[in-house]
Formats: structure tokens, sequence, C-alpha cells
């Protein structure tokens, strides 16, 4: 049986098991007054609508509720290397507010979160709701990240953002829950949520200044135990012993084939070329030396996703980033189909992302609202309440 406190309630109405208070008794086992109690609870808080009836079973028609998706918003910044995606939307992922600009992750954690708080404070002014409506906020960042405490650790292009308290900086301007994790984890979650959310396993690389990979299963982020799954960028290759990565590290898979190392080479080769984006302007733009680099780079990618297509057997396989184009794609695929086991891949999708650039702010939107409604943290916000406090 299903547990059965307010929280669980509303955890069934937001998943689309129950629809009503009807249903709710049956599914729970629990009495109409104990559930219509728990309910009104609920709906006191903000967290539930009543929407109508339902006629469909005939008989008396029952009320419909939902998940109140006005209940609040959420704020979300995706933070790339070399830009940051920012937005405010409601609970239901709509966006009200959001731009895309381009501060510096290397000019540190306390510049960069400060300009976050106050961008934040303007889009909710564009949107048009309070600071006391901000249920929670969720950021993502271009290094492993320790989701237990918020805290980047050992980050190759993230300086000085090491165990830096992102949390405890952000609370102080903002007294919410607020989640931190790896930019390719939230883009995971953002495809697996918005574009495969019948998918029971997934992966979603990043290629853009450096290499990063996010892992789903049954709906969840994998972390692995302290943030570093997903790693890709970090798995070395043979033969590319001279090829020195951020990470101090040679031979590093980002140091041959992401889009950082590719703007290198082809600037070696005589085209002056400055980042990842400028990279691929490049190959767009028909240059015949980047289009074989973003090939050979892809096949070096798709080395190394064999393995992780034969241990992991996801349903889904999703190339993003700067470097998400067909060149680079048809490189991953040449050498993902020709190394990996026949039955890893047969069932296998490989795609690039439908969200794009949104993809880390939908998946930062979901962490949120996921963490924020669970049932444990809705009874907790209601046993505090005002009306519970009075009661005890």
């Amino acid at each position: 049986m299903p547990g059965t406190s307010a929280g669980d309630l509303l955890a069934l109405i937001r998943s689309g098991r129950a629809r009503t208070r009807g249903e709710l008794q049956r599914v729970t086992g629990l009495s109409r007054s104990t559930v219509g109690q728990r309910l009104d609870r609920l709906i006191q808080g903000g967290y539930l609508r009543e929407t109508g009836v339902d006629e469909s079973s005939g008989g008396r028609p029952s009320i419909l509720l939902e998940f109140n998706d006005q209940h609040g918003v959420v704020l979300v910044a995706d933070l790339g290397a070399t830009y940051a995606h920012l937005a405010v939307l409601d609970l239901a992922g709509r966006s009200l507010a959001e731009e895309r600009v381009n501060p510096r992750i290397a000019d540190g954690p306390q510049a960069v979160l400060e300009w976050i708080g106050d961008r934040h404070d303007k889009l909710l002014t564009i949107a048009g709701r309070r600071p006391d409506e901000v249920r929670g906020i969720g950021l993502g960042v271009p290094g492993p990240v320790d989701f237990s405490t918020g805290r980047v650790r050992q980050p190759p292009i993230m300086p000085g953002w090491d165990d830096y308290p992102i949390v405890e900086h952000q609370r102080r301007r903002w007294a919410v829950p607020v989640l931190v994790d790896n930019d390719a984890n939230l883009m995971a979650l953002g495809e697996q949520v918005a574009v495969h959310p019948d998918c029971p396993a997934m992966v979603l690389v990043k290629v853009a200044t450096g290499i990063g990979a996010g892992v789903v299963v049954n709906g969840a982020v994998y972390r692995g135990i302290d943030g570093g799954a997903g790693d890709l960028g970090h798995i070395r290759l043979h033969g590319y012993d001279t090829f020195r990565c951020m990470c101090g590290s040679y031979g590093c898979l980002a140091a041959v084939a992401s889009g950082g190392a590719l703007a290198q080479q082809l600037s070696a080769a005589g085209t002056p070329t400055a980042s990842s984006r400028e990279f691929l302007a490049r190959v767009t733009a028909g240059d015949p030396e980047a289009r074989r680099l973003a090939r050979t780079a892809g096949q070096r990618v798709g080395e190394v996703l064999a393995t992780v297509v034969c241990l992991l057997n996801p349903g889904v396989l999703v190339i993003a980033g700067d470097l998400a184009e067909t060149h680079f794609v048809t490189g991953v695929r040449e050498l993902l189909y020709q190394r990996a086991l026949p039955r890893a891949t047969q069932r296998l999708t490989v795609t690039t992302s439908r969200l794009g650039e949104r993809a880390g702010i939908v998946g930062a939107h979901a962490m949120v609202v996921d963490s924020v409604y669970a049932p444990e943290a809705v009874n907790r916000h209601l046993s505090d309440a005002p009306d519970a406090r009075n009661s005890r």
C-alpha cells in the first residue's frame, strides 16, 4: 500500500494515480474522513486545487483534484564555462521570464553567485512575481558536484569553486531549498522528463568546452558515490599521451575531442579559432578541416561510448552541447556501432538533444520540484504551518 500521509496523497495526485477523493480512498485504504482531513490541509496550504467534476464513472460526479502549479515559482540557472541560462518558471515548468547571457565561470563563485542573485531578482520583477513566491532554486554547474552538500569537487574548468558553499551563499539571499548538480546531469534529466519519459535508462553526453555525461535510470539521476558519475571527459585514450587536459593529465578524452580541444587543433592547423562555438561555426560554414576534425572527434567519443553502452544498456543516447551536429554525431555512430555488441545497440536510439539550450533549465526545474514537493518535504512544511502548530 502507498504511504498515507498528506504528502503521499499529493504524490499520488501529481503522478496521476488518483484524481478524486474516492480514488485516493481505494488506493490507500484510508477512510473517507481521513482522506478529507488530509486533503483539506493540502488545499489550505495551496498544494492542491479542485477543478471540475469527473462524470466518466456514472452516478454522482466526483470533484477532480490536481496539483496547484500556481503555488509558487522556481528559480533556475544553468551555468556553462562561458554562458549562463537563467529563468523563472512556474511549477508546471512554464517559463515566466528567462535570459541567456555570458558571464565567466572563471570569475569565481562569489562574483558569479552574486550576479545570479541580482539577475534572478530582475527576472522575478519581469515575471510579475514576488520573492515570497519562490519555492526553490536549482543550479547546474560544469563540474563534479557532491549532491548531498551542493559543493563542487575539484572542477577542472571552475577555478576557485572547489568546496565553495554554494547552497549557504544562495540561502543568505533566498531562504528556500537550494539544489546544485552537474550541468550534464540536469540536461539528461530535462531530456528524460520532457522527451523520453518512458525510457527506463538513458545517457546524455554533453560535448562543449569539455565533455561530460548524465545518466538517468528509472527517472532518477545516477550520481555515483560522491557526484563523480558521468565524468566521461577524463577517460584516458591510448595513443594520445601528448594531449594535455585541463585537469593536468595527458590523453583524456576531453583533451582530444572536446570543443575546446578542437578549437585548439584547428588553430594549430592554420585557422585561428577561439572557442568551441567558434569551431562549430567553422563546421557549419563548410570548413573541410573543421568537418574532418569534428568527425574524428566523434569517433573517439563513440569509441568510449561503446563501453558505456555495453555497461549500462540504455534505451536512448543523447548527444548534446556545441558539437551536437551532423559530422560529430556521424563519427560517434560509426565507432559506437562498430565497437559495441549488437545486443547492446539493437534497441538503442542515438539522437541529438530535442531541448537544446533549454535542457539544463528544464532539468533543474524538475530537480527542484521533485525535491520540494516530495512527501516528506510537504509533511514537514505542513507540520510547521501555524494552524498545524496551534492544533498540537
